[in-house]
């Protein structure tokens, strides 16, 4: 039973994979639907299983069992341009820093009477995957190294295994409440060629190489209050937590016996309104307490910080729209701001900026109890230029920009 267990969260881990393309490396990537109107509303609109990813408290609106599962293939590209040492010295881009990925979900919701339901989920918050070791063996004219403990690869997943339930008060409010079991996984390495005092002769060095995970534990509270059968509001709050890792931790040669990476909090509130028996609109302002993700820790044999940020809380903001076309087809489109979250510090390994997001999606019903989502999402970054201290050469000077496109696919069925 524990090596099944240890394959599947290896297979689970493989695909979820993947390049943060929304604020700090937090994803955006949980449903076919949410990606068809931007996240507008998803933690109130309750039209298939997914919600769960969203808000607890939103399976008070299921009469019937629920199941969806998809996939979403992330085709990310980040740029890392015009690495630059002070001097000017110029160690070259990366043009394709990030890989496509494939990142799946699974929700399953279960109203056992008109009080009371349940449900359990498999999703994905957070990840971030670049690499610039390219860079790393670039020795300008001989003597000058690069920037090397700036460079290599950083890439951090976390899958969510989340069991909720929710309580119907009355007609107009309903709570709900969950845990998270949240399997994480990271990658880190720093290091590359820098030139022999004595020789000149490029020497081999590895600075920082982690490759460690771990399970920590964290929670979701959620409300629902209905005006009407027409018109919703939604309120979440998920509560992160500080992630311990455990594997491979060696810094500046030493073998440490963890790595510990804070996650931030998810708040978020939602509205929707069906105007018309065919329109609906549908917003969500979502904040997410960024500022907690302060420093990446080692521990043991001795307390040691390994990265240093100084990051920003952040908020998106969304709205969308759902148009029934007939009893086979359902049309959705959305538009999303998501705001970067780099303060003072900015970093190379984790390129972020302010993001827009384009999106359009479909519903189509095989069957009255079966239908597939397909979505769609334009996400477009800025260009950022940034400078980034390092310990080694000083002051570097580079450009960074994210853009990627969403394709997704889901399948819902109703019991």
């Amino acid at each position: 039973m524990k090596n099944f267990n240890k394959t599947f969260l290896a297979i689970a881990v493989t695909l979820a994979s993947s390049q943060a393309i929304a604020a700090g490396f937090q994803l955006n990537s949980q449903s076919a639907t949410g990606i068809g109107r931007a996240f507008a509303g998803d933690a109130v609109i309750a039209d298939n299983a997914s919600v769960l990813s969203r808000n607890p408290a939103a399976m008070a609106l299921f009469d019937k069992q629920q199941l969806s599962m998809g996939l979403t293939y992330a085709d990310v590209q980040v740029q890392v341009n015009d690495v630059t040492h002070g001097s000017g010295a110029n160690y070259g881009s990366v043009d394709d820093a990030a890989e496509a990925k494939v990142i799946p979900n699974f929700y399953y919701v279960n109203p056992v009477n008109d009080k009371f339901a349940y449900g359990v989920a498999m999703f994905s918050n957070f990840g971030t995957g670049t690499d610039t070791t390219e860079l790393s063996n670039n020795i300008i004219g001989g003597r000058l190294p690069a920037p090397i403990d700036l460079l290599g690869k950083t890439e951090v997943t976390t899958i969510n295994f989340n069991l909720s339930a929710s309580y119907r008060f009355n007609e107009h409010f309903s709570v709900g409440a969950g845990v998270d079991m949240i399997y994480g996984q990271g990658t880190l390495t720093r290091g590359g060629a820098v030139p022999s005092p004595i020789t000149g002769a490029p020497i081999d060095v590895d600075l920082v190489d982690v490759d460690a995970d771990g399970i920590a534990f964290g929670g979701i509270v959620g409300a629902v209050y209905e005006i009407n059968a027409d018109n919703r509001f939604g309120i979440s709050y998920r509560l992160s937590p500080e992630f311990k890792a455990s594997g491979d931790v060696t810094m500046a040669g030493v073998d440490f016996d963890e790595i510990i990476i804070p996650l931030p909090d998810i708040f978020q509130v939602a509205g929707f309104h069906q105007l018309t028996d065919k329109f609906a609109i549908h917003y969500t302002a979502q904040l997410t307490t960024w500022a907690d993700f302060d420093e990446i820790t080692v521990s043991d044999p001795v307390d040691a910080q390994l990265k240093h940020y100084a990051w920003d809380d952040s908020w998106l903001f969304s709205i969308g729209g759902t148009y029934t076309l007939n009893n086979s087809w359902t049309l959705r489109a959305g538009y999303m701001h998501d705001q970067g979250v780099v303060g003072e510090i900015s970093s190379i390994s984790i390129p972020d900026s302010d993001r827009n997001w384009y999106t359009a999606g479909v519903t189509y019903n095989l069957s009255q109890n079966t239908s597939l989502d397909f979505g769609l999402g334009f996400v477009r970054g800025e260009d950022v230029s940034l400078i980034e201290s390092s310990g080694l050469v000083g002051d570097i000077h580079a450009t960074t920009r994210s853009d990627a496109t969403y394709y997704s696919m889901q399948y819902n069925y109703q019991f």
